[in-house]
């Protein structure tokens, strides 16, 4: 029996919720494919159009009405892993009853731990909720203390950090559901941000990548395997050029040489190699895979996906 930490895209799961409702049953399939074959499955899963879609929400209600409030991005994600979670878990006990698999699955509202130090609040970069005028931007950012930047032409925007974790608030939990075989959603779309002051944790404006939050839920847990779950096949060098090439492994050394070539987008393959590097690293040589979610059973054989070894 494996410990498998299953990282999941925010995209995977649709962008409202009427729609995530009917992709997920699909989702669901593929993570009880897990579970058939003796597996104890840890999912993190994205939220990027989920918590826009509730940040956004809220910055409208707030244009049309002043007394409605500004909701804040820790309390967006939160609300984000709620609603996320009932979903995944819905569809999942229905997929387990189907099949006549007797499990029980729990998410987690989880705070994950930054630095406060961390060089990615010296340069918030990640932009979110509503295009604003410069002068409405401006004016938001003296109102609220947000970051505001110009976004490609395209009008103002907030943004904000991208830090790393360090470490999960409800690690203990997360361990004790996981020893005790339930099927556990955690981190969702990386986790509610926060930072220790003192004895005391603080939610901070602040994203955490889902996929380095999964490597560091796979660390604490002593996983034997992390999988990264996207919609290509297969880890791509030389993207959209003649000698592009799919790669069935790839050890650390040959990931450095390729993200010293640019061979991976920042905002999209980039991170999930990286997380994948740290898990391979932390855990002295324990694999991750770079897959498809429509083909899990395929990645773990090595028929399909990428392997990320030592």
């Amino acid at each position: 029996m494996s410990k498998i930490v299953v990282a999941v895209g925010g995209n995977a799961l649709g962008n409202n919720p009427e729609e995530q409702k009917v992709i997920v049953k699909n989702t669901a399939k593929h993570l009880v494919d897990f579970v058939a074959k003796n597996n104890e499955i840890i999912i993190v899963h994205g939220n990027g159009p989920q918590v826009g879609m509730i940040s956004n929400g809220f910055d409208l209600a707030h244009k049309a009405d002043g007394k409605s409030p500004i909701v804040d991005f820790p309390e967006a994600g939160a609300m984000s892993q709620g609603y996320i979670g009932y979903h995944l878990q819905q569809a999942i006990i229905n997929e387990l009853n189907a099949r006549k698999l007797n499990k029980s699955v729990a998410s987690i509202v989880t705070q994950t731990v930054v630095d406060a130090n961390d060089q990615a609040f010296q340069n918030p970069s990640k932009p979110i909720g509503l295009f604003m005028s410069e002068v409405e931007a401006k004016q938001m950012a003296k109102t609220n203390g947000w970051d505001v930047k110009e976004d490609a032409g395209r009008g103002w925007r907030r943004v904000i950090a991208s830090p790393k974790p360090i470490d999960i608030v409800e690690k203990d939990i997360v361990k004790t559901l996981v020893e005790q075989k339930f099927i556990t959603i955690t981190a969702g779309g990386g986790g509610v941000p926060v930072i220790k002051k003192g004895n005391d944790y603080l939610g901070v404006a602040a994203v955490i990548d889902k996929d380095f939050a999964a490597a560091k839920i796979a660390e604490i847990i002593n996983a034997d395997s992390l999988v990264i779950l996207t919609a290509i096949d297969r880890v791509l060098i030389n993207y959209k050029q003649p000698n592009e090439k799919g790669l069935a492994e790839m050890s650390i050394s040959e990931a450095e040489k390729y993200i010293g070539e640019n061979q991976f987008a920042p905002g999209s393959m980039l991170p999930k190699v990286q997380a994948a590097m740290a898990f391979v690293k932390s855990t002295n040589g324990k694999p991750a895979f770079i897959g498809s979610l429509d083909k899990v059973e395929d990645v773990l054989k090595g028929a399909s996906g990428t392997k990320i070894l030592k």
